[in-house]
Protein backbone atom coordinates (compact mmCIF):
# COMPACT_ATOMS: atom_id res chain seq x y z
CA UNK A 1 0.00 0.00 0.00
CA UNK A 2 1.53 3.43 -0.69
CA UNK A 3 2.81 5.68 2.22
CA UNK A 4 -0.23 8.53 2.52
CA UNK A 5 0.32 10.92 5.17
CA UNK A 6 -4.44 11.10 5.59
CA UNK A 7 -5.04 14.94 6.11
CA UNK A 8 -8.63 15.55 7.55
CA UNK A 9 -9.67 18.70 5.35
CA UNK A 10 -11.97 18.03 2.01
CA UNK A 11 -8.68 19.38 -0.46
CA UNK A 12 -6.75 16.22 0.65
CA UNK A 13 -10.20 14.09 -0.10
CA UNK A 14 -10.47 15.83 -3.61
CA UNK A 15 -6.50 15.03 -4.22
CA UNK A 16 -7.25 11.72 -4.03
CA UNK A 17 -9.71 10.79 -6.05
CA UNK A 18 -8.35 13.00 -8.24
CA UNK A 19 -5.02 10.99 -8.43
CA UNK A 20 -7.73 7.58 -7.96
CA UNK A 21 -7.07 5.17 -11.04
CA UNK A 22 -10.63 3.66 -10.37
CA UNK A 23 -12.19 6.81 -9.89
CA UNK A 24 -14.00 5.94 -13.79
CA UNK A 25 -15.62 2.84 -12.57
CA UNK A 26 -17.77 5.42 -10.10
CA UNK A 27 -19.66 6.07 -12.95
CA UNK A 28 -20.63 2.66 -13.59
CA UNK A 29 -23.07 1.78 -11.12
CA UNK A 30 -26.56 3.55 -9.91
CA UNK A 31 -25.86 5.73 -7.01
CA UNK A 32 -28.78 6.04 -4.34
CA UNK A 33 -30.08 9.22 -3.69
CA UNK A 34 -31.25 10.76 -0.51
CA UNK A 35 -33.10 14.09 -0.25
CA UNK A 36 -32.19 14.73 -4.10
CA UNK A 37 -28.80 14.02 -3.58
CA UNK A 38 -26.38 10.90 -3.81
CA UNK A 39 -26.46 8.88 -0.33
CA UNK A 40 -23.31 8.06 0.74
CA UNK A 41 -23.93 4.69 0.46
CA UNK A 42 -21.26 2.79 2.43
CA UNK A 43 -23.54 -0.56 2.79
CA UNK A 44 -21.96 -2.76 -0.19
CA UNK A 45 -21.15 -5.14 2.73
CA UNK A 46 -24.98 -5.94 2.71
CA UNK A 47 -26.30 -5.15 -0.85
CA UNK A 48 -23.80 -3.60 -3.78
CA UNK A 49 -25.09 -1.04 -5.92
CA UNK A 50 -26.37 -1.95 -9.53
CA UNK A 51 -24.40 -1.68 -12.58
CA UNK A 52 -25.23 0.39 -15.32
CA UNK A 53 -24.82 -2.24 -17.80
CA UNK A 54 -26.53 -4.99 -15.60
CA UNK A 55 -30.23 -3.96 -17.89
CA UNK A 56 -28.33 -4.56 -21.36
CA UNK A 57 -26.71 -8.21 -19.93
CA UNK A 58 -30.70 -8.80 -18.75
CA UNK A 59 -31.92 -7.61 -21.53
CA UNK A 60 -30.12 -9.64 -24.25
CA UNK A 61 -31.12 -12.89 -22.33
CA UNK A 62 -34.92 -11.37 -21.99
CA UNK A 63 -34.64 -11.44 -25.95
CA UNK A 64 -33.26 -14.29 -26.52
CA UNK A 65 -36.01 -16.06 -24.91
CA UNK A 66 -38.65 -13.95 -26.68
CA UNK A 67 -37.30 -14.71 -30.17
CA UNK A 68 -36.08 -18.41 -29.57
CA UNK A 69 -38.34 -19.81 -27.33
CA UNK A 70 -36.80 -23.28 -25.92
CA UNK A 71 -34.39 -22.94 -28.62
CA UNK A 72 -32.37 -20.58 -26.79
CA UNK A 73 -31.03 -23.72 -24.51
CA UNK A 74 -28.57 -24.36 -27.99
CA UNK A 75 -28.38 -21.49 -29.96
CA UNK A 76 -26.64 -17.96 -30.01
CA UNK A 77 -23.15 -17.05 -28.79
CA UNK A 78 -23.66 -18.64 -25.38
CA UNK A 79 -26.64 -21.20 -25.25
CA UNK A 80 -28.33 -21.55 -22.06
CA UNK A 81 -27.16 -24.93 -21.20
CA UNK A 82 -23.73 -23.27 -20.80
CA UNK A 83 -24.91 -20.16 -19.29
CA UNK A 84 -22.54 -20.49 -16.18
CA UNK A 85 -19.20 -21.17 -17.92
CA UNK A 86 -18.65 -17.50 -19.33
CA UNK A 87 -18.20 -16.33 -15.48
CA UNK A 88 -15.45 -19.48 -14.29
CA UNK A 89 -12.75 -17.57 -15.73
CA UNK A 90 -13.00 -14.26 -13.75
CA UNK A 91 -14.80 -16.51 -10.38
CA UNK A 92 -11.43 -18.89 -10.59
CA UNK A 93 -9.51 -15.48 -10.57
CA UNK A 94 -11.25 -13.50 -7.50
CA UNK A 95 -11.02 -16.92 -5.92
CA UNK A 96 -7.06 -17.71 -6.43
CA UNK A 97 -8.52 -21.40 -8.07
CA UNK A 98 -8.83 -23.34 -11.13
CA UNK A 99 -12.16 -23.14 -13.23
CA UNK A 100 -12.65 -26.95 -12.61
CA UNK A 101 -12.70 -25.87 -9.41
CA UNK A 102 -15.77 -22.92 -9.34
CA UNK A 103 -19.20 -22.60 -10.60
CA UNK A 104 -22.47 -20.20 -9.68
CA UNK A 105 -25.09 -22.35 -8.99
CA UNK A 106 -27.96 -22.21 -6.23
CA UNK A 107 -28.09 -20.01 -3.38
CA UNK A 108 -25.34 -19.63 -0.23
CA UNK A 109 -27.72 -21.65 2.36
CA UNK A 110 -28.36 -23.94 -0.32
CA UNK A 111 -24.48 -24.70 -1.24
CA UNK A 112 -23.55 -25.05 2.38
CA UNK A 113 -26.05 -27.66 3.03
CA UNK A 114 -24.84 -29.43 -0.31
CA UNK A 115 -21.51 -29.12 0.93
CA UNK A 116 -21.80 -30.07 4.60
CA UNK A 117 -23.18 -33.25 2.94
CA UNK A 118 -20.00 -33.90 1.31
CA UNK A 119 -17.52 -32.99 3.80
CA UNK A 120 -19.03 -33.21 7.37
CA UNK A 121 -18.96 -36.70 7.59
CA UNK A 122 -18.72 -37.48 11.38
CA UNK A 123 -17.51 -40.96 12.87
CA UNK A 124 -17.03 -42.64 16.26
CA UNK A 125 -15.20 -39.70 18.15
CA UNK A 126 -15.04 -37.06 15.48
CA UNK A 127 -18.41 -35.61 14.92
CA UNK A 128 -17.72 -31.51 16.11
CA UNK A 129 -17.83 -28.92 14.41
CA UNK A 130 -15.42 -25.81 14.74
CA UNK A 131 -17.20 -22.42 13.89
CA UNK A 132 -16.97 -19.54 15.65
CA UNK A 133 -19.49 -17.77 18.44
CA UNK A 134 -21.82 -15.23 16.69
CA UNK A 135 -21.38 -16.50 12.98
CA UNK A 136 -23.87 -15.19 10.50
CA UNK A 137 -27.47 -16.68 11.45
CA UNK A 138 -27.79 -18.66 8.28
CA UNK A 139 -24.76 -20.63 8.92
CA UNK A 140 -25.52 -21.23 12.72
CA UNK A 141 -28.90 -22.78 11.10
CA UNK A 142 -27.00 -24.81 8.40
CA UNK A 143 -24.35 -26.28 10.87
CA UNK A 144 -27.32 -27.09 13.82
CA UNK A 145 -29.50 -28.60 11.21
CA UNK A 146 -26.22 -30.56 9.75
CA UNK A 147 -25.32 -31.63 13.51
CA UNK A 148 -29.14 -32.63 13.93
CA UNK A 149 -29.82 -34.66 11.10
CA UNK A 150 -26.35 -36.87 12.02
CA UNK A 151 -27.88 -37.86 15.23
CA UNK A 152 -26.03 -35.15 17.29
CA UNK A 153 -27.26 -32.06 19.77
CA UNK A 154 -25.56 -29.30 18.62
CA UNK A 155 -24.41 -27.96 22.10
CA UNK A 156 -22.30 -31.22 22.27
CA UNK A 157 -21.31 -31.36 18.23
CA UNK A 158 -20.38 -27.39 17.85
CA UNK A 159 -17.42 -26.24 19.13
CA UNK A 160 -17.48 -22.46 19.30
CA UNK A 161 -14.67 -20.40 19.41
CA UNK A 162 -14.84 -17.03 21.04
CA UNK A 163 -12.64 -13.97 21.93
CA UNK A 164 -10.60 -13.55 24.64
CA UNK A 165 -12.56 -11.94 27.84
CA UNK A 166 -12.54 -8.22 26.87
CA UNK A 167 -11.31 -8.36 23.00
CA UNK A 168 -13.85 -8.27 20.33
CA UNK A 169 -11.47 -10.56 17.92
CA UNK A 170 -10.48 -13.77 17.66
CA UNK A 171 -7.00 -14.55 17.49
CA UNK A 172 -5.21 -16.69 14.83
CA UNK A 173 -3.06 -19.02 17.27
CA UNK A 174 -6.02 -19.43 19.33
CA UNK A 175 -8.05 -21.05 16.67
CA UNK A 176 -4.77 -22.87 15.82
CA UNK A 177 -4.89 -24.03 19.25
CA UNK A 178 -8.17 -24.71 19.38
CA UNK A 179 -8.01 -27.25 16.28
CA UNK A 180 -4.73 -28.74 18.22
CA UNK A 181 -6.35 -29.74 21.34
CA UNK A 182 -9.80 -30.95 19.45
CA UNK A 183 -8.13 -32.76 16.45
CA UNK A 184 -9.44 -36.20 17.60
CA UNK A 185 -12.83 -34.98 17.95
CA UNK A 186 -13.10 -32.51 14.95
CA UNK A 187 -14.82 -33.84 11.71
CA UNK A 188 -14.99 -30.46 10.38
CA UNK A 189 -13.64 -27.04 10.82
CA UNK A 190 -15.90 -24.17 8.92
CA UNK A 191 -15.49 -20.31 9.31
CA UNK A 192 -16.20 -17.42 7.37
CA UNK A 193 -13.30 -15.79 5.20
CA UNK A 194 -14.55 -12.33 6.68
CA UNK A 195 -16.20 -12.10 9.97
CA UNK A 196 -19.77 -10.11 9.17
CA UNK A 197 -19.98 -8.35 12.66
CA UNK A 198 -16.85 -7.41 13.33
CA UNK A 199 -15.00 -7.38 9.71
CA UNK A 200 -12.13 -9.63 11.00
CA UNK A 201 -10.37 -11.45 7.99
CA UNK A 202 -8.98 -14.89 9.34
CA UNK A 203 -6.04 -16.52 8.24
CA UNK A 204 -7.13 -19.10 6.49
CA UNK A 205 -4.26 -20.05 4.74
CA UNK A 206 -2.97 -20.89 8.70
CA UNK A 207 -6.27 -22.85 9.77
CA UNK A 208 -6.46 -24.61 6.63
CA UNK A 209 -2.59 -25.57 6.62
CA UNK A 210 -3.64 -26.62 10.99
CA UNK A 211 -6.52 -28.72 9.56
CA UNK A 212 -4.51 -30.17 7.25
CA UNK A 213 -1.88 -31.52 9.38
CA UNK A 214 -4.40 -33.63 11.43
CA UNK A 215 -7.04 -35.04 8.38
CA UNK A 216 -10.08 -32.17 9.40
CA UNK A 217 -11.61 -31.07 6.50
CA UNK A 218 -11.93 -27.15 6.04
CA UNK A 219 -14.57 -24.83 4.54
CA UNK A 220 -15.26 -21.06 4.53
CA UNK A 221 -18.18 -18.89 3.63
CA UNK A 222 -17.17 -16.19 1.46
CA UNK A 223 -20.09 -13.80 1.75
CA UNK A 224 -17.73 -10.85 2.93
CA UNK A 225 -14.93 -12.46 1.49
CA UNK A 226 -14.94 -12.83 -2.30
CA UNK A 227 -14.60 -9.46 -4.65
CA UNK A 228 -13.35 -7.73 -1.18
CA UNK A 229 -9.66 -9.43 0.08
CA UNK A 230 -7.45 -11.53 -2.00
CA UNK A 231 -7.98 -15.27 -2.42
CA UNK A 232 -5.65 -18.21 -2.96
CA UNK A 233 -8.24 -20.75 -2.36
CA UNK A 234 -6.35 -23.68 -4.52
CA UNK A 235 -2.78 -22.78 -2.80
CA UNK A 236 -3.93 -22.52 0.81
CA UNK A 237 -6.13 -26.20 -0.15
CA UNK A 238 -9.20 -25.36 1.03
CA UNK A 239 -11.38 -28.22 0.93
CA UNK A 240 -14.41 -26.39 0.11
CA UNK A 241 -16.15 -22.75 0.03
CA UNK A 242 -19.51 -20.92 -1.01
CA UNK A 243 -20.24 -17.62 -0.94
CA UNK A 244 -23.27 -15.01 -2.36
CA UNK A 245 -22.89 -12.47 -5.26
CA UNK A 246 -25.24 -9.94 -4.05
CA UNK A 247 -22.57 -7.62 -1.71
CA UNK A 248 -19.72 -6.84 -3.24
CA UNK A 249 -20.09 -9.05 -6.23
CA UNK A 250 -23.07 -6.32 -7.17
CA UNK A 251 -24.51 -9.20 -8.89
CA UNK A 252 -28.19 -7.84 -7.40
CA UNK A 253 -30.69 -8.58 -4.17
CA UNK A 254 -30.48 -12.20 -3.74
CA UNK A 255 -28.65 -13.36 -7.22
CA UNK A 256 -27.08 -16.69 -7.69
CA UNK A 257 -24.27 -18.07 -5.17
CA UNK A 258 -21.26 -20.33 -6.06
CA UNK A 259 -19.34 -22.81 -4.53
CA UNK A 260 -15.12 -23.63 -4.70
CA UNK A 261 -14.65 -27.77 -4.27
CA UNK A 262 -10.78 -28.10 -4.39
CA UNK A 263 -9.40 -30.29 -7.16
CA UNK A 264 -8.71 -33.75 -4.97
CA UNK A 265 -11.62 -33.68 -4.28
CA UNK A 266 -13.53 -32.61 -7.57
CA UNK A 267 -11.70 -35.76 -9.18
CA UNK A 268 -13.07 -37.84 -7.30
CA UNK A 269 -16.07 -39.73 -7.92
CA UNK A 270 -16.76 -41.30 -4.97
CA UNK A 271 -17.11 -38.69 -2.31
CA UNK A 272 -20.69 -38.09 -0.94
CA UNK A 273 -23.07 -36.16 -2.32
CA UNK A 274 -26.69 -35.10 -3.42
CA UNK A 275 -26.88 -35.32 -6.78
CA UNK A 276 -28.69 -33.68 -9.99
CA UNK A 277 -29.82 -33.49 -13.25
CA UNK A 278 -27.04 -30.49 -14.26
CA UNK A 279 -24.33 -32.30 -12.23
CA UNK A 280 -24.38 -35.57 -14.48
CA UNK A 281 -21.54 -35.56 -17.05
CA UNK A 282 -22.60 -33.14 -19.90
CA UNK A 283 -22.24 -36.07 -22.92
CA UNK A 284 -24.61 -38.58 -21.39
CA UNK A 285 -27.03 -35.58 -20.01
CA UNK A 286 -30.03 -35.67 -22.47
CA UNK A 287 -29.31 -39.58 -22.34
CA UNK A 288 -32.29 -39.43 -19.49
CA UNK A 289 -30.70 -42.87 -17.95
CA UNK A 290 -29.99 -43.80 -14.66
CA UNK A 291 -27.11 -44.08 -12.53
CA UNK A 292 -25.89 -40.55 -11.78
CA UNK A 293 -22.09 -40.18 -12.76
CA UNK A 294 -21.14 -36.76 -11.55
CA UNK A 295 -19.00 -34.08 -13.92
CA UNK A 296 -15.67 -33.72 -12.99
CA UNK A 297 -14.50 -30.72 -10.32
CA UNK A 298 -17.12 -28.25 -9.05
CA UNK A 299 -19.90 -28.95 -11.79
CA UNK A 300 -20.07 -32.31 -10.33
CA UNK A 301 -22.23 -30.89 -7.26
CA UNK A 302 -24.69 -28.68 -9.63
CA UNK A 303 -27.99 -30.25 -8.99
CA UNK A 304 -30.30 -27.96 -11.31
CA UNK A 305 -30.10 -26.13 -14.89
CA UNK A 306 -28.20 -22.81 -15.06
CA UNK A 307 -30.19 -19.62 -13.57
CA UNK A 308 -30.13 -17.48 -16.69
CA UNK A 309 -30.95 -14.29 -16.09
CA UNK A 310 -28.97 -14.24 -12.76
CA UNK A 311 -26.06 -15.54 -14.21
CA UNK A 312 -25.94 -12.40 -16.97
CA UNK A 313 -26.16 -9.82 -13.90
CA UNK A 314 -23.40 -11.39 -12.48
CA UNK A 315 -21.58 -11.32 -15.75
CA UNK A 316 -22.05 -7.44 -16.07
CA UNK A 317 -20.43 -7.11 -12.39
CA UNK A 318 -17.45 -9.76 -13.25
CA UNK A 319 -17.19 -8.16 -16.38
CA UNK A 320 -16.10 -4.88 -14.37
CA UNK A 321 -13.99 -6.66 -12.01
CA UNK A 322 -12.08 -7.74 -14.50
CA UNK A 323 -11.88 -3.85 -16.48
CA UNK A 324 -10.60 -2.74 -12.93
CA UNK A 325 -8.41 -5.48 -11.33
CA UNK A 326 -8.63 -6.92 -8.43
CA UNK A 327 -5.34 -6.06 -6.84
CA UNK A 328 -6.38 -2.40 -8.26
CA UNK A 329 -9.15 -2.47 -6.33
CA UNK A 330 -7.63 -3.74 -2.96
CA UNK A 331 -4.90 -0.66 -3.41
CA UNK A 332 -7.37 1.23 -3.33
CA UNK A 333 -9.23 -0.17 -0.77
CA UNK A 334 -6.66 -0.16 1.56
CA UNK A 335 -6.29 3.12 0.93
CA UNK A 336 -9.84 4.15 1.54
CA UNK A 337 -10.69 2.20 4.22
CA UNK A 338 -7.61 3.34 5.88
CA UNK A 339 -9.11 6.90 5.77
CA UNK A 340 -12.19 6.17 6.92
CA UNK A 341 -10.52 4.67 10.02
CA UNK A 342 -8.00 7.91 10.18
CA UNK A 343 -11.38 10.16 9.93
CA UNK A 344 -13.36 8.28 12.50
CA UNK A 345 -10.42 8.16 14.86
CA UNK A 346 -9.89 11.63 14.67
CA UNK A 347 -13.23 12.95 15.30
CA UNK A 348 -14.31 10.37 18.17
CA UNK A 349 -10.54 11.09 19.37
CA UNK A 350 -11.36 11.99 23.39
CA UNK A 351 -14.73 10.60 22.87
CA UNK A 352 -16.52 8.03 24.45
CA UNK A 353 -19.37 7.36 22.69
CA UNK A 354 -18.14 5.10 19.79
CA UNK A 355 -15.25 2.39 19.27
CA UNK A 356 -13.77 0.71 16.23
CA UNK A 357 -13.51 -3.13 16.76
CA UNK A 358 -12.48 -3.99 13.01
CA UNK A 359 -8.49 -4.36 13.23
CA UNK A 360 -6.66 -1.75 12.21
CA UNK A 361 -4.16 -3.91 10.27
CA UNK A 362 -5.09 -3.83 6.29
CA UNK A 363 -3.72 -7.77 6.06
CA UNK A 364 -6.75 -8.31 8.68
CA UNK A 365 -9.78 -6.88 7.03
CA UNK A 366 -11.37 -5.88 4.17
CA UNK A 367 -12.95 -2.44 3.55
CA UNK A 368 -15.57 -2.71 6.64
CA UNK A 369 -15.13 -1.56 9.83
CA UNK A 370 -17.75 -2.03 12.44
CA UNK A 371 -18.48 0.46 15.25
CA UNK A 372 -19.30 -0.50 19.12
CA UNK A 373 -22.23 2.48 19.83
CA UNK A 374 -21.43 3.03 23.50
CA UNK A 375 -23.78 6.01 23.63
CA UNK A 376 -27.07 6.76 21.63
CA UNK A 377 -27.23 3.89 19.98
CA UNK A 378 -29.36 3.34 16.75
CA UNK A 379 -30.78 6.95 17.37
CA UNK A 380 -27.06 8.59 16.74
CA UNK A 381 -27.28 5.83 13.24
CA UNK A 382 -31.03 7.45 12.49
CA UNK A 383 -28.82 10.82 13.02
CA UNK A 384 -26.33 9.73 9.90
CA UNK A 385 -29.21 8.33 7.71
CA UNK A 386 -31.19 11.14 7.90
CA UNK A 387 -28.46 13.60 6.79
CA UNK A 388 -26.75 11.38 4.00
CA UNK A 389 -25.46 8.27 4.72
CA UNK A 390 -26.54 4.61 4.08
CA UNK A 391 -25.17 1.82 6.44
CA UNK A 392 -26.07 -1.09 8.50
CA UNK A 393 -26.99 -1.39 12.22
CA UNK A 394 -26.97 -5.40 13.15
CA UNK A 395 -27.93 -5.67 16.72
CA UNK A 396 -27.42 -4.93 19.78
CA UNK A 397 -24.99 -2.44 19.21
CA UNK A 398 -23.09 -2.35 15.96
CA UNK A 399 -22.80 0.19 12.70
CA UNK A 400 -20.74 -1.43 9.78
CA UNK A 401 -19.49 0.97 7.39
CA UNK A 402 -18.08 -0.77 4.29
CA UNK A 403 -16.32 1.96 1.58
CA UNK A 404 -16.06 -0.01 -1.38
CA UNK A 405 -13.49 0.60 -3.84
CA UNK A 406 -15.76 0.47 -7.22
CA UNK A 407 -17.54 2.73 -6.22
CA UNK A 408 -17.14 5.30 -3.16
CA UNK A 409 -14.53 8.06 -2.96
CA UNK A 410 -12.46 9.84 -0.51
CA UNK A 411 -14.70 13.19 -0.34
CA UNK A 412 -17.81 10.71 0.64
CA UNK A 413 -15.44 9.43 3.74
CA UNK A 414 -15.03 12.97 4.57
CA UNK A 415 -18.43 14.85 4.29
CA UNK A 416 -19.38 11.25 6.58
CA UNK A 417 -16.68 12.76 8.92
CA UNK A 418 -18.28 16.36 8.99
CA UNK A 419 -21.73 14.27 9.51
CA UNK A 420 -20.29 12.26 12.51
CA UNK A 421 -18.74 15.00 14.04
CA UNK A 422 -21.93 16.90 14.03
CA UNK A 423 -23.96 14.03 15.36
CA UNK A 424 -21.59 14.30 18.36
CA UNK A 425 -20.96 17.47 19.04
CA UNK A 426 -25.32 18.37 18.56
Amino acid sequence: MPNVAYELSREFAQQMDEIDPLKAFREQFFLPEKQGKPAIYFCGNSLGLQPRTAASYLQAELEKWAEMGVEGHFEGSVPWVDARKPSKQQLARLLGAGTDEVVAMNGLSVNLHLLLVSFYRPKGNRFKVLTEVGAFPSDQYALESQVRYHGYRPEEALLEIAPRPGEHLLRTADILEKIRQHKKELALVMLPGVQYYTGQCFDMEAISREARLHGIPVGFDLAHAIGNVPLSLHDWEVDFATWCSYKYLNAGPGNVSGVFVHRKHGSDPEIPRFAGWWGHVEEKRFAMEKGFIPMKGADGWLLSNDPVLGLAVLQASLDIFEAAGMERIRAKSELLTGYLEFVLRETIAARDALEIITPSKPTDRGCQLSLLVHKGGKSLVDTWTKNGLVADWRNPNVVRLAPVPLYNSFQEVYAFGEILRASLDG
